[in-house]
């Protein structure tokens, strides 16, 4: 399937349900298991990296035990960058990543999450949806 609106689009797979927040600033696919993929348009200006900081900052104050880890990675020739995340919620461990990309007018927020049983086999399908969502934005400003 694809989502395409208010400037967010990608793909996603067809049995994953689709949440758009008021105004389609904010978006969640969620897979049958469970896990889910975010992705919010943020207003270009300061250090995109700032946005991924304050989810790792939120992170930390949700899960009292949770392993923090500065990452990044190129996806369709653009740097992303961010943070894992590994926590255990109600007795189930967890991976979560967090990645922003800009455009010289918006960032781009993705966030990601599942179960560790679920996270082997949604971890490619969230990649895919990353690069669909990479893939769409204008190129890169040569300046």
């Amino acid at each position: 399937m694809r989502f395409d609106r208010a400037g967010i689009a990608f793909d996603y797979p067809d049995n994953w349900e689709v949440d758009v927040s008021e105004g389609a600033a904010l978006v969640s696919v969620t897979a049958p298991e469970g896990g889910f993929w975010t992705v919010s348009a943020h207003a270009a200006g300061g250090e995109p990296l700032q946005l991924a900081e304050v989810v790792a900052r939120q992170m930390k104050r949700e899960y009292t035990h949770i392993d923090v880890e500065r990452a990044g990675e190129t996806v369709a020739g653009r740097r992303l960058e961010g943070f894992d995340f590994n926590f255990s919620y109600l007795d189930l461990t967890n991976t979560a990543e967090v990645r922003v990309v800009g455009t010289a007018t918006v960032v781009y927020l993705v966030f990601c999450q599942a179960e560790d049983r679920d996270w082997e086999h949604l971890a490619p399908v969230f990649a895919a949806m990353k690069t669909s969502l990479v893939n769409a934005l204008p190129p890169p400003d040569p300046g």
